[in-house]
């Protein structure tokens, strides 16, 4: 014999629309910070040094928020910010020589 599905209160209910709502909000986030560290690369590829500094320091505060949100965890916000600095770093020594 076949069961019914059991009753959802209302606060089960309530915590998945905010559950899904999160999810939007941070996958929203999550694909921003990725565009950010491509502008990086695609400056670094270009060697524009105006445009490497100013995309930086733009990835670098949005890591930085993001991890502070929780929206990603504070060491891959580190891992990511510093291997954008190094890169960037690598190709701002070699057109300042």
């Amino acid at each position: 014999m076949a069961q019914a599905a059991p009753k959802r209160s209302i606060s089960v209910l309530k915590r998945a629309r905010q559950a899904e709502k999160r999810n939007e909000r941070n996958k929203a986030e999550r694909t921003k910070l990725r565009t950010l560290a491509k502008k990086v690369a695609g400056a670094v590829d270009a060697k524009d040094k105006e445009q490497i500094e100013a995309s930086l320091k733009q990835a670098v505060k949005a890591y930085s928020m993001a991890a502070s949100k929780g929206i990603v965890h504070r060491n891959t916000a580190s891992r990511n910010i510093s291997r954008l600095s190094k890169l960037a770093d690598k190709v701002l020594k070699a057109v300042a020589a």
